[in-house]
């Protein structure tokens, strides 16, 4: 194996979702200065299920036309356009245009919705690239997709974004309006965001940043020489750069006459006619609709249902154990991939036992949201280790669900993982439209105060 292959799919990985995952990680350096203030977080969700469009076309595309669309010319596309959509973004974020009577951040939304079909359209792009790689190299993939959170977050830790420090403030309150000078001073303490140690412009640049260095991986997993020998060993194929046509290369150079070939070989497993119309026949159409399913499933949880009340279920034990949970959850998800690169355990049945589990720990998650802000054990260590735990688990389970279905329909042949991709989309889009109503529009989740948090006992 090429250490050199897995650096360059691991910083390829990495380009998928960074760019919508560092929005998320900015906002709370970014609405104190729109005028759409915290309702940002809302239209952005809008936008990203506006932005599935891109995956549409695409797999309508590889269904109507098959063999047509090439990835290669369309993930060039797009990550160009996320540089750009970036690099413009630390210029214009804070730039407003009057509409009617109202302000609105038009670029800033404008550009959002450019990267949020860039993120959406990787899904179905960038897996499908990756089966001209050895099947190795999809596990370092999914590892640098979950880099692409964990990097951003790390990089908004550093900048100071979220840091609350709780201050002592002074307040008067009346006790009798008739009468004068009939006030009591009172002590409270307030939570105060403290200022970040560079601006959101550097951390935008930092964005673009990086979806260059994405560019620059995929330039190399195309043409670098150390990358094309690892090319699809299977079919014996090695491109020429000098334009000529392909050659295919047999495996031995030795020859053999076919007196030396043994008629039939003892060893050999017996070929097995397919049990479904779906890829190589390997599953039942039974077994493939269960995969999707578990794989929609696991990936609403994951990318829109979780995550939309993360803060409601930790910012009542303190806000070190938000950013620790926020953290720690963000470094599972790679470590899944690591754990599914040498254990790759594709057992349906230990599969259905590992959602099950990581959807008992979201169901945990989900049940602290709901009794936010007076969650179970809320006033001690043990309530604040028990959640940062439980993301731990939550987010690790599944993302080793989430990688083993790739490996699997990644040997399901190309179309396998473009439906993966479609299916990881249409997932999240479901759990996102699921959860929106229910947390900015009828707000059943009540935000836990991370200085003031008076429960009773």
């Amino acid at each position: 194996m090429s250490v050199l292959t897995h650096v360059l799919a691991c910083l390829f990985g990495m380009g998928s979702w960074v760019a919508i995952n560092g929005m998320w990680v900015e906002l709370p350096l970014i609405v104190p200065q729109i005028p759409e203030g915290w309702f940002l977080p809302s239209y952005l969700t809008v936008l990203i299920q506006m932005a599935n469009i891109g995956p549409l076309v695409i797999t309508a595309m590889h269904h109507f036309r098959p063999g047509v669309l090439d990835e290669k010319p369309v993930v060039y596309c797009i990550v160009v356009l996320g540089i750009l959509a970036t690099f413009l973004l630390a210029f214009f974020w804070k730039h407003t245009v009057t509409i009617g009577s109202t302000l609105y951040s038009v670029p800033l939304l404008i550009l959002c919705f450019l990267l949020s079909v860039v993120d959406c359209t990787s899904s179905v792009t960038f897996l499908p690239f990756m089966m001209r790689l050895c099947p190795q190299y999809l596990t370092t993939y999914f590892a640098g997709e979950g880099l692409s959170g964990l990097v951003p977050a790390l990089v908004a830790l550093i900048q100071g974004v979220g840091v609350v420090r709780c201050h002592n403030a002074t307040l008067t309150v009346s006790l009798n309006k008739t009468l004068e000078n009939s006030t009591v001073d009172s002590w409270e303490l307030q939570a105060v965001y403290q200022p970040a140690k560079f601006s959101a412009q550097v951390f935008f640049l930092f964005l673009s940043l990086m979806m260059v260095v994405c560019l620059i991986a995929f330039f190399l997993l195309n043409h670098h020489p150390a990358v094309a020998r690892q090319k699809k060993k299977l079919y014996f194929r090695e491109e020429l750069k000098s334009g000529k046509k392909e050659q295919v290369f047999p495996l031995h150079t030795h020859t053999e006459t076919p007196e030396q070939k043994p008629m039939l070989n003892p060893f050999e497993p017996e070929r097995r006619k397919p049990r479904s119309s779906f890829g190589r026949g390997t599953y039942r159409n039974s077994e493939v609709a269960f995969i999707f399913v578990v794989l929609a499933w696991v990936n609403a949880l994951t990318n829109a249902v979780l995550p939309s009340v993360q803060s409601y279920s930790c910012l009542p034990y303190g806000n070190q154990a938000y950013h620790l949970a926020a953290t720690m959850a963000a470094v599972a998800n790679p470590l899944a991939c690591f754990i599914a690169m040498f254990m790759p355990i594709r057992s349906l049945i230990f599969m259905c036992l590992l959602t099950v589990s990581g959807t008992g720990f979201g169901a945990y998650i989900m049940t602290m949201a709901a009794l936010s802000p007076c969650p179970l054990l809320v006033h001690s260590a043990s309530g604040t280790a028990v959640i940062v735990l439980v993301w731990i688990l939550f987010v690790l389970s599944l993302s080793y669900v989430k990688v083993i279905i790739g490996v699997i329909l990644r040997d399901e042949g190309h179309s396998a993982l473009v439906w993966c991709g479609a299916v990881v989309q249409l997932g999240s889009m479901v759990g996102a439209l699921s959860m929106f109503p229910l947390v900015s529009i009828y707000g059943l989740f009540k935000s836990g105060d991370a200085c003031n948090t008076k429960c009773p006992t």
